[in-house]
């Protein structure tokens, strides 16, 4: 029995399942004849941090439509964009407070309620990748030091998984060129969580900004550099049209994925299966994630160099040393906190176990590509 099954607070959402199942068993018993009557489906209402235009949305639908699947139609989820119900920043509130039941996001949104929230995604990069992370979370006891975070330290009311391991974001998209730390000086920039924290101790202006926020932010001159995630999203709201230099690698952002949130009272009024279904339909859409990511922000990227003008450049080494001496500034300081040093503790002993094998193991791929495809990159 789970805390809104008791005579005292029973959920909404109990009281009606538990009535749809009484309500079956009294009208079977009244029948001469053996009948089914179907139950209606439980409706979960879910919203994302993303704008409708926004891929994003796609991602969060091809989820919503595995479980909607896998649960043979007992489980339909109504799929809502950022704004719809709670600003973009807002659904880790309107999750725990029950106005929500489950969200599609990133960690690093609710930053401003605990720092902690970005080593689930956007913290130090000791050498590990989105992937390295990812597994870290579900095999390296990343998702207990997420449960601790969020249950017994915050004392939200809510469940989290991660899914889909990012690609690196960019660093960002420029109006002229950036290639040594000392460019970066004075420059008014979105980022968000401990990217902020890193980026001003380099010198620069830092403003935290959902999505859609950031062209309009750009135009106004509240900012005049950004990063958002990748060449889709930042292309569907218009990057290319108040910057026309892309800078792609970047250690800022290079290890996160996104959260899967819910409501706690609600998942537990679940049955088992459902349960179930909710969870595993997270490692199923995060392969799905990965194949249409690849698929589009390739496509999107030849786009915007060939069809909008813009320049695309790699990160000069130069920015990524200074962001890897930046990180190490900044560490200590966040080391400070009991929980944050045993979770980088954590990583670090995850990192340089596995990526020693990652690395070791991996073939230079860049040797390949460009031998079957020669003069194409520009390292």
């Amino acid at each position: 029995m789970t805390k809104s099954d008791t005579p005292a607070q029973m959920s909404r959402r109990s009281f009606l399942r538990k009535g749809a199942l009484g309500g079956t068993a009294a009208a079977a018993s009244t029948l001469a004849a053996p009948a089914v009557l179907a139950q209606a489906p439980i409706v979960m209402k879910m919203q994302t941090s993303w704008p409708a235009s926004d891929i994003w949305m796609d991602f969060a639908k091809q989820y919503t439509d595995r479980v909607e699947a896998m649960s043979g139609g007992r489980l339909k989820v109504d799929l809502l964009p950022s704004g719809a119900v709670v600003g973009a920043f807002q659904v880790l509130d309107a999750v725990n407070d029950g106005v929500l039941d489950a969200a599609h996001s990133v960690p690093v949104y609710w930053y401003g309620k605990n720092k902690a929230a970005s080593l689930f995604g956007t913290g130090p990069v000791f050498g590990g990748s989105a992937n390295t992370m990812l597994a870290w979370f579900y095999a390296g006891g990343g998702m207990e030091f997420y449960r601790e975070l969020t249950q017994d330290i915050m004392g939200l009311n809510v469940i989290g998984y991660l899914g889909f391991p990012m690609p690196a974001q960019p660093f960002g998209w420029f109006k002229g060129e950036v290639n040594t730390v000392s460019d970066l000086q004075g420059f008014k920039y979105r980022t968000v969580g401990l990217a902020a924290d890193l980026l001003q101790s380099m010198g620069m202006s830092v403003a935290q900004l959902p999505g859609g926020e950031i062209v309009p932010a750009m135009e106004r001159g509240v900012i005049d550099a950004f990063e958002f995630n990748n060449p889709s999203s930042d292309s569907r709201f218009g990057a290319q049209d108040v910057a026309k230099n892309y800078y792609l690698s970047s250690y800022h952002q290079a290890s996160e994925s996104f959260e899967f949130l819910f409501n706690r009272d609600f998942v537990e009024d679940l049955p088992e299966d459902l349960q179930a279904i909710l969870r595993y339909s997270v490692e199923a859409a995060s392969t799905a994630n990965t194949a249409i990511a690849l698929d589009n922000y390739s496509a999107d990227l030849q786009k915007l160099q060939n069809e909008s003008g813009v320049t695309v450049h790699r990160t000069s080494k130069d920015i990524l040393s200074g962001q890897l001496s930046a990180w190490d500034q900044l560490i200590p300081t966040l080391e400070e906190d009991p929980f944050m040093k045993k979770v980088l503790d954590s990583q670090r002993a995850w990192v340089e176990r596995v990526t020693f094998y990652e690395l070791m193991n991996s073939p230079d791929y860049a040797l390949a590509y460009d031998h079957y495809f020669p003069g194409k990159l520009k390292l």
